[in-house]
């Protein structure tokens, strides 16, 4: 059954000169997609950013632009295509904090995108004897964190990840550069076939969009976004993996590197992201433990109390609305904590700050905070 909010979520997103950080703003504004379709004009031109320009583009465009989604809706339903809006609680958490979200994506498969740990490995695709038996020994030491895995489906280190992830058991999501009927490259169609069964596919490309050059950058963004950690396994200095090491960088999430024969080519990257300090050299799993902190998170998962007790007399009022929050969830996002304890961000740092000084919360990578 098709259903109307998906008509209008595809729709907003395919309006010309409408862009991610504009779409937010104009559902922000007027409340959601279909109040911005029936929005009185003088209303949208108030929309930071809506000029007269665009203002005729959006009425002009707008019913030609309903009918199209409304058949990309109907497609995506004969496909078992998710559409998932950014305001949707499957949209991925963790790419819902980085400036250049896209904010519709298109998602067949079972996979949690916001399942507690998720890792992102990538690589060159001129993969080494070297590089496949460091991928699997990765994906097999991360069998016992339930992590999920995600690549790009491409050739090499990618193709090498996923299909190590199936053999473990492990979730594993391919994020494409093309629309979400299109697997490529076509020889991989098999393992992504397994994948929907046992992670998935996502694009934020609409139907019947090609693989081009210049959609693969854009794809590695969401690689880089939506995962806890890249780990770069073997790159050439000039290469799009360490492009996707600098957008994780960029974002301010943990890059790992395998450090690599100095006399190889697809090492050079590698060797060079660790020398540059722009990323934790990955000699083990318990590298990637102590970097994120794992360690810790189980250590308070596994305690038997699901509660704690605070004497309200040793916090103030900002202190204690952030702690409730973390005792129900033990670990959050700064962003996530802002709003579930309706703590103004400006305020928000001092107040962690303070209870990192009374011993009990813990800062982690990624503006993640969690409870001791």
């Amino acid at each position: 059954m098709v259903e109307e909010h998906n008509i209008y979520e595809v729709a907003i997103t395919r309006l010309p000169g409408v862009g991610a950080q504009l779409t937010r703003l104009l559902v922000s504004y007027c409340g959601s997609p279909k109040a911005v379709f029936e929005a009185p004009l003088a209303k949208l031109q108030k929309v930071p950013g809506v000029g007269p320009k665009l203002l005729q583009s959006i009425k002009d465009n707008a019913r030609t632009t309903l009918l199209q989604a409304e058949e990309w809706v109907k497609r995506a339903e004969e496909l078992e295509v998710q559409l998932l809006f950014y305001t949707s609680p499957k949209f991925p958490d963790r790419l819902k904090q980085i400036p250049d979200a896209p904010t519709l994506l298109y998602f067949r498969g079972n996979a949690n995108l916001n399942q507690r740990r998720i890792i992102s490995m990538v690589g060159t695709r001129q993969i080494t004897t070297y590089g496949q038996t460091v991928t699997e020994r990765i994906v097999e030491e991360l069998k016992p964190y339930n992590v999920t895995i995600v690549s790009g489906l491409a050739y090499g280190v990618d193709i090498v990840a996923h299909r190590a992830a199936l053999q473990a058991g492990l979730p594993t999501v391919g994020v494409m550069a093309s629309g979400p009927e299109t697997v490529y490259p076509a020889v991989h169609r098999k393992y992504a076939d397994r994948m929907l069964t046992q992670g998935g596919l996502l694009t934020e490309n609409p139907f019947g969009t090609r693989p081009d050059a210049p959609r693969f950058p854009a794809r590695n963004r969401i690689i880089a976004g939506m995962s806890d950690c890249t780990i770069v396994v073997e790159a050439a200095m000039k290469s799009g993996t360490l492009i996707t090491a600098d957008i994780a960088h960029s974002y301010d999430k943990e890059v790992m590197a395998v450090p690599g024969n100095i006399t190889s080519p697809v090492s050079e990257g590698t060797n060079h992201l660790i020398k540059s300090l722009k990323a934790v050299a990955y000699t083990s799993v318990q590298d990637l433990v102590e970097l994120l902190n794992w360690d810790l998170q189980d250590e308070a998962a596994s305690r038997k109390s699901s509660k704690i007790s605070f004497d309200p007399a040793e916090f103030n009022k900002d202190e204690l609305k952030v702690l409730q929050v973390l005792q129900q969830t033990r670990e959050e996002h700064m962003d996530n904590l802002s709003w579930k304890a309706q703590v103004p961000i400006s305020l928000l740092a001092s107040v962690l700050l303070g209870l990192e000084f009374k011993g009990v919360v813990k800062a982690l990578p990624g503006k993640r905070f969690i409870l001791l």
